[in-house]
C-alpha cells in the first residue's frame, strides 16, 4: 500500500513523502523518516500517486496577520501565540508552534524564520532581518504585503485574460471531437454506395470516419496515451524550460516576458534597498527571479558594480534596463533614492505590460473565434459536399 506522510525534520524542515509500506507501523519505522516528527499519515487509494498539490504555508496571509495584529498593539510573541491557537492545518500549526518556541528561547524572528528555508525565502528573511536592525518590523511587513500584491497584479491580469480564450478552445475542441468521432463516422456509412462521386477532400474525411468506426478502441486508446505522454512531458522541469525558451523566441512574446522579469527584478531590488540591504547583496538575492540568460547578465552587472561602475551603467551594459528605467536609475543615483526609483520603474513596466495584455486579448479572441469557426465549418461543408454534388447531378 502507498501512504502520504507529512513530517518535520530535526531542523524544522517540512517534508511530504509518498512511501510504500504494509501498514502505518512500517511507515513510522521507515528509514527515510528517522529523526523526523510525523504529523500526518494518509493512505492513498489503490496505491496511485497523488496528483493534487500540497497546501503551501500562506506567507502573504501570515504577513498580513502579523502586520494587522502588531499594528493593533500586540507584541510579536502574542501574535504568534494567537496564530497558533486559531490555525486549523496541522502542518501549519506545527510550523507556527516552532516559531513560537524559537521566540520564547530568545531568538529573533528572522532567525526563527531562517529555520524553514523551504517556506520563507531568503528575500523574506533578509527583509525581516534588516527591519529588526532598524526597529521597523511593521513597516517592513507593510512593504512586503504591498510588494506581493503588486507583483501578483500582472499574473492576475494574465489569468483573467486567459479564461475566455481557454473556454473557447475547450468548447471548440469538444465540438470538433464530437464531429470527428461521432457525426463523421455515421455520414461515412451513408455515402458508402456513392463513394466514387465523392470529392477528394470529402473522401479523405469520410475515410477517417470509416477508420474511426472500425477501430474506435485503438483510436481512443492512442489519444489517451498521447495525452498521458504530453502531461508527463509538461511535468518535467526541463520540458517547461524548453517550452518557455521556445516562447521567448517569438519576437513580441519574448520581449514581453523579458519586461515581466525585469519588472519583478526592479520591484524586488527596490524593496530590498528601501529595507537597508546593500545593492550587491540585493542583486545576489534576486537572481532566482530571472531566466538563466538574464541571471548570467545580472551576475555580470553585480560584478561591475563591485568594481565601481554605477548601477545605471551596469544595467545598461548588460541589457537589464529600458530607456525609461535607465533614466530613472540615473535620477536615483543623483538623489540617493535608488530604491524608490526602482519601484517606480517596476510600476511603469507593469503598466506597459497591462496595456499590451489588454490589446493582445482584444486581438486574439476574435482571431481564435474565427479559426474555430472555420475548422468546424470546413468539417460540416466537407460532410455535406456529396449531397450538394448529388443534387447538382440530378438537376
Amino acid at each position: 500500500m502507498r501512504y502520504l506522510v507529512t513530517a518535520v525534520k530535526g531542523n524544522n524542515d517540512l517534508l511530504t513523502l509518498e512511501l510504500d509500506a504494509q501498514n502505518e507501523h512500517d511507515v513510522r519505522t521507515h528509514s527515510d523518516l528517522r529523526g523526523c516528527t510525523i504529523l500526518e499519515i494518509k493512505l492513498l487509494q489503490f496505491g496511485l500517486p497523488r496528483f493534487r498539490r500540497t497546501t503551501k504555508f500562506p506567507v502573504l496571509l501570515f504577513s498580513r496577520e502579523l502586520l494587522t495584529l502588531m499594528s493593533a498593539g500586540l507584541s510579536l510573541t502574542e501574535v504568534i501565540d494567537l496564530l497558533v491557537v486559531k490555525e486549523q492545518n496541522a502542518s501549519h500549526r506545527k510550523l507556527l508552534d516552532s516559531l513560537r518556541t524559537s521566540l520564547f528561547q530568545g531568538k529573533s524572528l528572522s532567525n526563527a524564520l531562517s529555520a524553514f528555508p523551504g517556506v520563507f525565502s531568503e528575500f523574506y528573511v533578509a527583509t525581516i532581518s534588516a527591519s529588526e536592525r532598524t526597529g521597523s518590523l511593521t513597516e517592513a511587513l507593510e512593504r512586503y504585503v504591498k510588494f506581493q500584491e503588486q507583483a501578483d497584479v500582472i499574473k492576475k491580469r494574465v489569468i483573467s485574460a486567459s479564461v475566455y480564450p481557454a473556454l473557447l478552445i475547450v468548447v471548440g475542441g469538444l465540438v470538433t471531437l464530437f464531429l470527428m468521432f461521432y457525426v463523421v463516422p455515421r455520414f461515412s456509412r451513408v455515402y458508402e454506395d456513392i463513394r466514387g462521386d465523392v470529392p477528394f477532400f470529402s473522401r479523405l474525411l469520410l475515410e477517417w470516419g470509416k477508420f474511426v468506426s472500425e477501430h474506435a478502441t485503438v483510436v481512443l486508446g492512442g489519444i489517451a496515451v498521447l495525452i498521458g505522454l504530453a502531461t508527463y512531458w509538461l511535468s518535467q522541469p526541463s520540458s517547461r524550460i524548453w517550452f518557455m525558451q521556445t516562447i521567448q523566441r517569438i519576437p513580441a512574446m519574448g520581449e514581453r516576458i523579458r519586461l515581466y522579469q525585469l519588472s519583478r527584478l526592479y520591484r524586488t531590488l527596490g524593496m530590498l534597498l528601501r529595507g537597508g540591504i546593500p545593492m550587491v547583496t540585493a542583486i545576489d538575492m534576486s537572481k532566482g527571479l530571472l531566466a538563466q540568460e538574464l541571471q548570467t547578465r545580472l551576475t555580470k552587472a553585480g560584478q561591475e558594480i563591485r568594481e565601481g561602475v554605477t548601477i545605471s551603467q551596469a544595467m545598461d551594459r548588460n541589457q537589464l534596463s529600458t530607456m525609461v528605467s535607465s533614466r530613472l536609475l540615473k535620477v536615483g543615483e543623483r538623489s540617493g533614492q535608488m530604491g524608490e526609483m526602482m519601484e517606480r520603474t517596476s510600476s511603469i513596466l507593469d503598466e506597459e505590460l497591462a496595456i499590451w495584455i489588454d490589446w493582445f486579448t482584444k486581438l486574439f479572441e476574435p482571431i481564435l473565434m474565427g479559426f474555430i469557426g472555420i475548422v468546424i465549418g470546413l468539417i460540416v461543408v466537407l460532410m455535406y459536399m456529396p449531397i450538394f454534388e448529388l443534387a447538382s447531378s440530378l438537376q
